[in-house]
């Protein structure tokens, strides 16, 4: 069996990467980091160490790499003969891996392909196959597009080598519905009939409270994600903006509350690891995409004010963001610009969506307070 991962990194190869090895995939990595591609090329092999209570090492074999700059014709062969295509490249890149997968359904004979996007973002493999069909939508029928959800804490890396960190902690969820029983083979994920659930309870906790705790962290001075956890007002922000989604899980989704209160429990000793160092200033990068309407701060507060319930925590969450000016971060430069050169009210319009009424007044208020 054949996959194909686009996005060659540390999620890619600690995480995607390894689980379709475990399940018996040679695994082609597409990247444009030719670097990382000339390693991939040249290794006969790669660790993934696993830190946490159930440490453990796995060795991967069985992987080469494609330059899909240098090479888009390679890219898109292999992308044609793979029975499974992936990709953890950040929601704002699938647009440009989407013409190379585009190009290989076009040579492709036989079954369809798999294609699953594995990113932090609701509907992201929707999202790519509205790329890859455009302008081809008689392609549509040589691949099964399946949404899916993704969960893995890996923390930055030493660049100058293939091994990866990871939790000992990892989801999986996909989206069995497009497959019509003959979903793929892939032992570590888990398939569901409605995806919903999953990748929204992962969301609205893990990434909510994953960028809380950045944002609320970067305000204090704190350095790490863990360092920030032992404050105590951070660590209430965090478990306020939580206590904020659940109450929409539960009601959305009928989730066990005691179940959930583990899965939240459980997200933030995550964050505590001390073996998994991660910074504020990594965690809280991108925050006009962090901020925006079906991301993890807007989407579970305004579908709580559409309940008629409050979201102190979330909206919280939100100003702390909003301070948010790493020097480095194009993103965080832009928001700032943004805030300096908007009236308020149209600032929470165009970088959240959200339109006038109680939280848009609420937002609004945070704005002006922000432009200081």
């Amino acid at each position: 069996m054949r996959a194909v991962h686009f996005g060659a990194g540390n999620i890619g190869r600690g995480f995607v990467g390894l689980i379709l090895h475990r399940a018996g995939y040679e695994v082609t990595f597409v990247d444009v980091n030719a670097a990382l591609i000339e390693m991939l090329q040249t290794a006969d092999a790669y660790q993934v160490r696993e830190v946490g209570p159930d440490a453990t090492v796995h060795t991967v074999t069985g992987f080469t790499g494609i330059d899909s700059s240098a090479d888009p014709e390679g890219a898109a062969r292999a992308v044609a003969e793979a029975d499974v295509v992936t990709c953890a490249v950040g929601p704002t890149v699938m647009r440009f891996i989407a013409p190379v997968i585009r190009a290989g359904l076009a040579q492709r004979t036989g079954d369809p392909v798999a294609v699953m996007a594995c990113e932090n973002a609701i509907g992201a493999t929707d999202t790519l196959r509205d790329w890859v069909l455009e302008g081809a939508p008689e392609l549509a029928e040589r691949a099964v597009f399946a949404n899916t959800a993704v969960d893995r804490i890996i923390p930055p890396q030493d660049p100058a080598g293939l091994d990866v960190v990871v939790e000992d902690f990892f989801e999986w969820s996909i989206d069995r519905t497009p497959f019509a029983g003959a979903a793929p083979t892939i032992p570590d994920a888990h398939f569901v009939d409605d995806l919903a659930p999953f990748i929204e309870r992962k969301l609205f906790t893990v990434n909510t409270g994953h960028a809380t705790t950045a944002y609320a962290g970067w305000n204090a001075g704190v350095p790490t994600i863990a360092e920030a956890l032992q404050e105590p007002e951070i660590r209430a922000a965090v478990e306020a903006a939580l206590a904020d989604t659940s109450r929409l899980l539960l009601a959305k989704f009928g989730f066990d509350a005691a179940e959930h209160a583990a899965y939240v429990a459980r997200a933030i000793e995550r964050f505590e690891n001390p073996a998994l160092p991660d910074t504020c200033e990594r965690i809280g990068r991108q925050p006009l995409r962090k901020l925006s309407r079906n991301e993890r701060f807007v989407q579970p507060a305004v579908e709580l004010f559409e309940r008629g319930e409050r979201a102190d925590g979330l909206v919280a969450a939100y100003a702390a963001a909003l301070r948010f000016d790493a020097a480095d971060d194009e993103q965080a430069l832009e928001l700032q610009r943004l805030l300096a050169e908007l009236e308020p009210g149209a600032f929470v319009e165009q970088v959240s969506g959200v339109e006038p009424g109680a939280l848009h007044d609420e937002l609004t208020a945070l704005v002006a307070a922000a432009k200081g």
